[in-house]
């Protein structure tokens, strides 16, 4: 039985801090620290840039109609259950209900695409489709998130023109950059990658939005240009894979406070039933037919999965006072949760390899 990497981190996360509270007391490890803060958003920054350059135009183009519905029943089916649920049987308040609604409904792309990067899908048509639902779920999120608590203003114009801008040079120049400047001892492609996915990062935290988003974008306007290059995706998976996302995962599990979890054990099964049943019901029946039990159980399953926007949505309700810091005791460990079981399940019983096997064949032809 196969157990993706990031699946192992988390956990390791969960243990780390737990020991770490029993050996050095309550305050145990600081997950807060600045340079790890930053390094952990670093990887969930290169983790999303390398899954948007995943997304091939081609394959966009055949398969965005499917995998846009999809996109929007697991962001909006589970929205409106997490948050009418939260509201009349645990009676929250309207605001902390709309955000544990967003919160518990977005899709990690962080998970998906570690996760299909290890089995291989990500070369897959299969699996380039995954990633366009996660982007459509995901996009779906931060403009809830945004035209719900953080109305659009001027902030957000700024936002959008520098994205739309950046992306119309950097489709224009990096095909030139990379052919003049590539595969050099500087790693020039690195620092000139850097330096737009952290300076639009920077420009969306400003705006209210998250740095994150600007990365999925880029990374699919320079998908072309980096997919031809193999040295240069290779660098920066070792990069990304091998030092950031391992700080990133980790520090999401440390987040659990296995303590209050057992205090409000109730509360945190009932959310996490919730919202995997309103997750599969909303896509396993539109799946079944058209793909089989395999392949629609899997999408079901890593579509349920939650972790990058989960857990910005909730420290955004909490330092923005719109939940209590007990709800997100909560929230936090349903999210972790989402990206565990669902993923472990996945993976087991319903890894679709024959999908796998299928492309190598069919390129190798």
């Amino acid at each position: 039985m196969r157990i993706s990497a990031s699946l192992i981190e988390i956990i390791l996360g969960i243990l780390g801090q737990s020991a770490a509270c029993f050996i050095l007391g309550k305050s145990g490890l600081n997950p807060k620290e600045g340079w790890v803060s930053f390094i952990a958003g670093l990887g969930a920054i290169m983790l999303t840039f390398m899954a948007g350059a995943e997304l091939e135009p081609n394959a966009f183009r055949k398969q965005w109609k499917e995998s846009t519905l999809i996109g929007l029943i697991t962001f909006f089916v589970p929205f409106l259950c997490c948050a009418l649920f939260a509201h009349f049987l645990f009676h929250w308040n309207w605001k902390g209900s709309l955000l544990a609604g967003i919160a518990l409904s977005a899709t990690s792309v962080a998970v998906m695409y570690t996760v299909l990067l290890e089995f291989g899908l990500n070369r897959t048509t299969y699996g380039k489709g995954l990633l366009i639902g996660c982007f459509v779920n995901d996009l779906s999120s931060v403009l809830m998130l945004g035209f719900i608590f953080s109305p659009f203003g001027w902030k957000t114009a700024v936002l959008s023109f520098s994205i739309l801008s950046c992306a119309i040079l950097m489709a224009k120049i990096t095909p030139l950059f990379l052919k003049k400047y590539g595969n050099k001892p500087a790693e020039l492609e690195t620092k000139y990658l850097l330096f737009f996915l952290l300076g639009l990062g920077a420009i969306a935290v400003w705006a209210g939005s998250e740095a994150v988003l600007p990365a999925y974008i880029i990374g699919m306007v320079m998908a072309q240009s980096f997919g031809q290059n193999h040295e240069l995706v290779k660098r920066l998976r070792t990069f990304t894979l091998g030092f950031l996302t391992p700080f990133y995962f980790i520090r999401a599990g440390s987040f659990v406070d296995l303590t209050s979890l057992l205090g409000g054990l109730v509360p945190f099964f009932l959310f996490f039933v919730i919202q995997q049943l309103a997750k599969f019901v909303g896509t396993f029946p539109l799946l079944i037919k058209r793909k089989g039990l395999q392949e629609a159980a899997y999408t079901t399953l890593l579509m349920s999965t939650g972790l990058t926007f989960n857990v910005i949505c909730a420290l955004f309700g909490l330092s923005h006072g719109i939940i209590t810091p007990s709800q997100y005791s909560i929230l936090i460990p349903v999210i972790i949760s989402t990206a565990i079981f669902p993923t472990l399940i996945a993976n087991r019983f319903f890894l679709p390899k024959h999908l796998l096997k299928h492309d190598i064949l069919f390129k190798g032809n």
